[in-house]
């Protein structure tokens, strides 16, 4: 349950203006070189002067400091024998469909926690942000999370102390990436670490959470506004059929650290699941993304 920081207001919304913010942003932060110019895309500043309302010397300090993060702590050269272990039982794992708006797809099953390591939980989390920018379609820069609660309890979820470190880092280095966090039938003793958590959110990203139950009618009409109901998981009030199989999973990501490997410009690191390290047990049906229609937000439930 962790979520990404943004902005709660913007400096207009003139095309022209906020072009001409990029341009100075960029002139402001010089000349990059490497993956630093790799990924201060276009797209990548907008992003960051939403989170700071276009206030490009607030802009330029997030910035630097997300570069400084990444070339520290390098989340692109985190690859998935690393992480695996972490993943064995389908934690959090992309989903091989997106939502209406082409939007990757991360599902996560908080009561499927299956480690107690804060850094593993983070680096895990982070390869498959990562991983799931990877995946976005061009012209898309964010993604969806969907988080089923079943089996969800205080004694498998992350502590608040966790919870608060990745935030930190989300809300730093990913900002604006979330479009939609699905909170599928959260438990009541959920809502005691709801509130804590939602203590470090700020109020839009908070507005992006929806809160959806079986068998309630606002919520099956937010999920059909998002999704395809057809081919959506029947954990999340669809009829298609979700199992997570650690080996084909870890199949996918190896041949993503591949792609990563290329789009970073390095070649080196070898991927040891593609050399047959998987260990056990994603995927689910194929949903293949139609309409472009929304639902209002349904209410949180206190």
């Amino acid at each position: 349950m962790f979520l990404f920081k943004s902005s709660q207001h913007h400096d207009g919304n003139d095309p022209i203006q906020r072009d001409a913010k990029v341009k100075e942003l960029k002139v402001a932060l010089g000349p990059l070189s490497g993956r630093n110019a790799k990924f201060c895309t276009d797209a990548c500043l907008r992003r960051y002067l939403e989170a700071r309302n276009w206030n490009v010397d607030k802009a330029k300090k997030m910035v630097e400091e997300t570069l400084k993060w990444r070339d520290a702590y390098k989340p692109e050269e985190i690859r998935w024998h690393e992480v695996a272990h972490e993943g064995e039982t389908g934690k959090v794992s992309r989903a091989n469909f997106h939502d209406r708006e082409g939007r990757t797809v991360l599902i996560m099953r908080p009561g499927k926690q299956n480690t107690t390591s804060a850094e593993g939980n983070v680096r895990h989390l982070v390869y498959l942000l990562e991983n799931a920018i990877l995946n976005l379609p061009e012209g898309q820069e964010q993604m969806v999370w969907m988080i089923d609660y079943t089996g969800f309890s205080m004694s498998t979820s992350l502590s608040v102390r966790t919870a608060r470190d990745i935030i930190n880092i989300l809300q730093n280095h990913y900002p604006e990436r979330l479009g939609i966090a699905v909170l599928y039938n959260p438990p009541r003793i959920f809502y005691a670490f709801w509130r804590a958590v939602k203590y470090f959110l700020d109020p839009k990203t908070s507005q992006k959470v929806k809160f959806v139950y079986p068998k309630n009618k606002d919520s099956a009409e937010l999920m059909r506004s998002y999704f395809d109901v057809e081919n959506l998981p029947k954990e999340f009030g669809g009829n298609a059929t979700l199992e997570y199989d650690h080996e084909e999973f870890s199949r996918m990501m190896a041949e993503d650290d591949v792609k990563a490997s290329r789009y970073w410009g390095f070649d080196d690191k070898p991927s040891y699941a593609a050399q047959g390290c998987v260990t056990r047990d994603i995927t689910v049906q194929s949903i293949l993304p139609s309409g472009h229609s929304k639902a209002e937000v349904a209410p949180e439930p206190f």
